[in-house]
C-alpha cells in the first residue's frame, strides 16, 4: 500500500489572493494557514483574521520552508494554504475499491499548468471517474492549475501516484485497456471500440506520450484533423475524449 502525502489529500495554494479566496469559499475546507515569520503589515493581518473567522489553525514558518512547501519560490509571498480535496486520492486507493471508475485519463508529461487546469475541469465536467495526475512529470496542482479549472481542480476525481508509467502499470494488472492518444494512428477515436474498463493515455505537449508509458499502450487512436491541421492541444484533444466518451454513455 503507498503511503499517503499531504499532496494526495490537499490541493496547496500560495500567495496573498489564492489564499485569500480560499478563506473566503465557504465551500472550501481548508485544512491550515503556514505563513512565514517574517510576514507583517496589513496583507498578514487580514490572512490572520480571513482564517480565524473561518476557524482555521494558522502555522508559522520560516520563508524558506513556506518556499519548500509552496514549491515555486518566486509567488508564494509568504503564505500558503492546504485545501482539502474531497475527491482527490490515491491511484492504489481507486484500484483497492469496491468499484473501480470505467474510464480513466492518465497525463504524461503535461507541464503546462493550463492545460492541467482545462483537462481537469473538463473531464470533471464530463463525468469521467478518474484524472491519473503523477506527482512527477506533470505540472503541480498550484494555483495557476486552479485558476485555469476555475476552480474545478479543488473538486476533480483525481488520482494521485508516482509516474505515469507507474500508473498505466497498475492500470493493466487492474484490468484496464490503456489507449494512446496519437495523431498518427489510422484507427480513430470515432470508430475505435473501446472496452468496459479503459484507461487513457494524455501525452506530453512537446514529445507526446513517453516512452516508459508507451510499452502499456494496448492500442492507439487519433482525432481526424483536416484543413491542413496536425493536431490538437492537449487540452482540447481531452475536451474531445471526454464528451466522445459522453457520446457513447460512458
Amino acid at each position: 500500500m503507498e503511503q499517503v502525502s499531504p499532496k494526495d489529500r490537499f490541493v496547496t495554494v500560495y500567495g496573498r489572493k489564492p489564499v485569500l479566496e480560499a478563506l473566503a469559499d465557504d465551500q472550501l475546507a481548508v485544512d491550515k494557514v503556514i505563513l512565514a515569520e517574517n510576514a507583517r503589515g496589513a496583507a498578514a493581518h487580514e490572512i490572520l483574521d480571513a482564517a480565524r473567522r473561518r476557524g482555521v489553525q494558522v502555522q508559522r514558518a520560516t520563508a524558506h520552508r513556506v518556499k519548500v512547501l509552496a514549491g515555486n519560490g518566486r509567488h508564494d509571498q509568504g503564505v500558503l494554504a492546504d485545501v482539502v480535496a474531497p475527491k482527490m486520492r490515491t491511484l492504489d486507493a481507486a484500484l483497492s475499491g469496491r468499484t473501480l471508475p470505467s474510464s480513466v485519463l492518465v497525463l504524461d508529461g503535461i507541464t503546462t499548468p493550463a492545460n492541467v487546469g482545462m483537462i481537469l475541469r473538463t473531464a470533471t465536467a464530463a463525468g469521467i471517474g478518474g484524472i491519473v495526475v503523477p506527482r512527477r512529470g506533470v505540472a503541480s496542482i498550484d494555483p495557476l492549475v486552479v485558476k485555469a479549472s476555475a476552480g474545478v481542480a479543488f473538486h476533480a476525481p483525481m488520482l494521485r501516484c508516482a509516474t505515469a508509467g507507474e500508473a498505466v502499470h497498475d492500470l493493466r494488472s487492474a484490468g484496464y485497456t490503456v489507449i494512446g492518444m496519437d495523431g498518427t494512428s489510422r484507427t480513430t477515436l470515432f470508430e475505435a471500440k473501446i472496452p468496459g474498463r479503459a484507461a487513457f493515455v494524455l501525452g506530453g505537449e512537446t514529445d507526446g506520450v513517453s516512452a516508459e508509458v508507451r510499452e502499456h499502450v494496448t492500442s492507439w487512436v487519433s482525432i481526424p484533423m483536416a484543413g491542413g491541421v496536425e493536431s490538437l492541444n492537449v487540452a482540447s484533444a481531452a475536451a474531445v475524449l471526454c464528451f466522445e466518451l459522453v457520446r457513447r454513455g460512458r
